[in-house]
């Protein structure tokens, strides 16, 4: 497995189609972390829709998406199934942070976290403001997930967030 990008590094750019819930409707569109300057932005790789520890973990973080944004913070979620498996996900889940399609796992490989077998590995960059890796985590077996306390605490460190 690749290292991807450290810590003080510029984060890889990408473009990626998703959606999110607004309401009732999903809306579609392209996400370009470009775009996100300004805002703190949470990437959480994760292996699958609608398996176990993917589920708790993205419905955790929804949950407490009112936190991030109190710290200035976006959370886009990026795993390798395509758009319409993220909407299905999100519509029976009720997840309201976008949910990115990376059906290639260039994404993935870019930030060092393409697995063979499960396609990618759960594992979360922290990206400041500036385009810049602050921090981050890749789980060696995916069983468990940064708590959103963890996440909180470490955005709240990041200059500017």
């Amino acid at each position: 497995m690749a290292s991807g990008p450290r810590p003080g590094d510029v984060a890889p750019a990408f473009v990626l189609p998703g959606g999110a819930l607004d309401g009732a409707a999903f809306e579609r569109r392209d996400y370009a972390l470009t775009g996100a300057r300004g805002r703190s932005v949470v990437l959480a790789f994760y292996p699958g829709d609608n398996t176990a520890v993917c589920t708790k973990q993205l419905c955790s973080y929804s949950s407490g998406l009112d936190i991030f944004e109190g710290l200035d913070a976006e959370v886009w979620a990026i795993s390798p199934q395509g758009v319409d498996s993220h909407e299905s996900f999100a519509r029976s889940h009720g997840l309201r942070m976008p949910l990115l399609a990376d059906t290639g796992r260039e994404t993935a490989r870019a930030y060092g976290v393409a697995a063979p077998g499960i396609g990618v590995r759960r594992s979360v960059f922290l990206i400041g403001p500036d385009g810049i890796l602050r921090w981050k985590h890749v789980a060696l077996l995916g069983a468990t997930f940064q708590s959103l306390d963890t996440l909180a605490g470490k955005l709240s460190g990041i200059e500017g967030a």
